[in-house]
């Protein structure tokens, strides 16, 4: 003979927290009232009324200095506006489940959707889902949705919104579903049965279909009770349900040795604890079932304290908190603010409904069997094991710069705040350590004080050993002819120092530029990322010597790739001499204006007619490729404005060629 408890029995979370919003209130002093039952169960209302908390019915029974408590099915929003008109104090006990159906259809509505109720039209809950929206249907069953949907009062296309009574079936649900997808082109979908509801309803199937009786504790009234026994009548034929265990009849149980005990959400558990004895005296079930069932009953009780560490599984996710199941008789629960470190984290985005985590038990509520958790805080406490073994591995973390004092910066790592003096920042004794905010850098935890919360890091030690291993790797890779990017470190009157990735080479102002310059700072500046070469290096001595220009850069042959005899040039006048102007075609290459082609007409000296820095157009009219010279004439462009005479022509000729001579 035996009888097995469902280890679901009992309280919910939502109930759990109504209930114990009510004693809390009740302790206050003020005159409390609940609207409407607290919750469905007669001995609930009754206990609370010794304790001087009646019922109203409605909002216009409240009278100013009351405490109304609306009760865990909730109410219209029409209700909450009249409670407020009446000058009361408001205590809103609606499970967060509830509430969080509120808010879909109140947003659906306002987005142009028509919200679709699944539930029974006069239960308490859906009546109180249907008044957060001024238009919506409600459908018991899923042959009433289709019925609607086929008799052609509305369009498929139109936008709808269906979501669920909590405490319905998943069999009635999911066939919902089904329904909703076949007949509508446009629909979004809410499932909002309560996950410790769908976890009950399963576990009093499985239950019924191996034993011979089943009872069904719980309140007549009560529609998550009268849907456990609906479903247990499906898979054992002897169903009784029952409020309490005077209503047990032995008559009923003749023949039977194995008895399976289930109860609604709102039963409290000394009613099903004299359930369970009451049916252990009428079948002669071992004494050891009743202890088994004092287990189940007390071992979150005995079992769990503030501070331990426990593993659950999360059953549901609420507006406010995450439901989660600890595999014992107490509903865990956790605040969402205790889910993240991070405010900008949604819970809802790290934890989904069938995870197991391990939580940090925050406070143990033994008289109504709740525990309030924290995944904050257990995450916090890894974290710091965490920092604590990157002392000893000598780890490189990562971490964003988040403040800058005088003394240096903060580094926060999995929200520890990380203290880099600024001598161990990296940055230049006087440079600018705010231009760091914001980076991600990788550093090394030098020391941890866990009682003071205090943490110190080293940026540069990282850096070092970076700089260390691209030194090792570049001097073991280093040849002749090599390219390297590199950054501009230093100037100096002879050169210019480059990082090539860790090591520091030279580049000699004469391998700076193809042109004549004065210093290496008319090229480039300090910080300037540019290309170099290897031109030879010495791997004793640690020196480097690097090339900076290139053959693409050389002037000249910029000028024989982009230029031929013919072209016409905008040309700048840079200098003057008694037979002609010199002018520069591109930076580095000046060409030769003959004084003959200057001008159409003979002119004593160049100044008559040019000045230096004036920009005129030219022609290229000989290149000499060996010596690198060119010849330029303004006069080809001018038309002659009359014949030379053949006096001026060989007076010129010689004049070219004593000038050639002199050259």
């Amino acid at each position: 003979m035996s009888i097995r408890v469902a280890e679901s029995a009992g309280f919910c979370f939502g109930v759990n927290r109504a209930v114990e919003t009510v004693e809390k209130a009740a302790g206050q002093g003020s005159r409390v009232v609940t609207l409407g039952p607290i919750i469905h169960n007669r001995h609930v209302v009754e206990h609370f009324d010794k304790m001087g908390v009646s019922v109203i019915d409605s909002p216009e029974q409240a009278q100013p200095g009351m405490t109304v408590i609306i009760r865990s099915h909730g109410v219209s929003r029409a209700v909450c506006e009249a409670l407020e008109k009446r000058g009361v104090q408001i205590v809103d006990a609606t499970c967060p489940f509830v509430k969080r159906i509120h808010g879909i259809v109140e947003k659906a509505e306002l987005s142009g959707q028509l919200p679709i109720i699944i539930g029974t039209r006069t239960h308490p809950e859906v009546e109180g889902i249907a008044g957060w929206c001024s238009n919506c249907r409600v459908f018991e069953t899923p042959e009433e949705l289709e019925n609607w949907a086929l008799s052609g009062e509305i369009s498929c296309d139109l936008p709808i919104c269906m979501v669920s009574q909590t405490t319905s079936t998943e069999a009635l649900w999911k066939k919902s579903v089904q329904i909703a997808k076949k007949q509508f082109t446009n629909v979004k979908i809410f499932d909002t049965i309560c996950r410790a509801t769908e976890f009950r309803q399963r576990e009093a199937a499985d239950l019924s279909a191996s034993s011979q009786a089943m009872v069904v504790v719980g309140d007549a009234k009560s529609s998550n009770t009268g849907r456990l026994a609906m479903i247990c009548r499906e898979h054992c034929q002897k169903v009784v349900l029952v409020d309490n265990a005077s209503e047990l009849q032995p008559e009923l149980f003749d023949g039977v040795t194995n008895v399976g005990i289930t109860a609604g959400a709102s039963t409290p558990a000394w009613i099903i604890k004299e359930v369970n004895k009451t049916m252990s005296e009428i079948i002669n079930a071992d004494a050891v079932q009743e202890e088994n069932f004092e287990q189940l009953l007390e071992q979150s009780i005995k079992t769990l304290n503030t501070g331990d560490k426990v593993i659950g599984t999360v059953t549901a996710i609420g507006n406010t908190e995450i439901q989660v199941d600890l595999g014992t008789k107490h509903a865990g629960y956790i605040p969402y603010d205790e889910v993240s470190a991070d405010p900008s984290v949604k819970p809802e985005d790290i934890l989904h409904v069938g995870d197991e985590i391990e939580v940090f038990v925050v406070r143990v509520n033994d008289q109504e069997g709740t525990v309030q958790l924290s995944k904050k805080k257990l995450d916090g406490l890894k974290i710091w094991d965490d920092i604590a073994s990157y002392v000893e591995d000598k780890t490189t973390v990562e971490g964003v710069v988040t403040e800058e004092n005088k003394g240096g910066l903060v580094v926060t790592i999995k929200g520890i705040r990380v203290f880099i003096p600024a001598s161990q920042s990296g940055v230049a004794k006087g440079g600018d350590m705010s231009a760091m905010l914001g980076q991600t850098v990788q550093l090394k935890i030098t020391e941890v004080n866990r009682a003071r919360r205090r943490v110190i890091g080293s940026i540069r030690a990282v850096n070092s050993e970076n700089r260390k291993a691209s030194q090792e790797k570049l001097w073991a890779e280093i040849e002749e002819g090599k390219k390297y990017h590199g950054v501009v470190k230093s100037l100096t009157s002879y050169g210019a120092f480059v990082d090539i990735g860790g090591v520091d080479g030279m580049v000699h102002v004469s391998e700076l530029s193809w042109n004549r310059i004065k210093t290496p700072a008319e090229v480039v500046s300090v910080g300037d990322e540019i290309d170099v070469y290897v031109i030879s290096f010495d791997a004793e001595k640690r020196k480097i010597s690097l090339g900076y220009k290139t053959a693409e850069m050389n002037p000249w042959n910029q000028f024989m790739t982009g230029y031929n005899v013919g072209d016409v040039v905008d040309v700048k006048i840079v200098k003057m001499m008694t037979f002609g102007a010199f002018a520069e075609i591109i930076p580095g290459v000046d060409g030769l204006i003959h004084i003959s082609q200057i001008a159409d007409r003979r002119i004593a000296k160049p100044e008559d007619v040019l000045a230096e820095g004036q920009v005129v157009q030219a022609k290229i009219t000989d290149v000499d490729a060996e010596n690198k010279r060119i010849s330029l004439s303004i006069r080809a462009l001018i038309e002659p404005a009359a014949e030379e005479t053949a006096e001026e022509v060989v007076e010129e000729a010689a004049e070219e060629v004593a000038e050639e001579a002199a050259e």
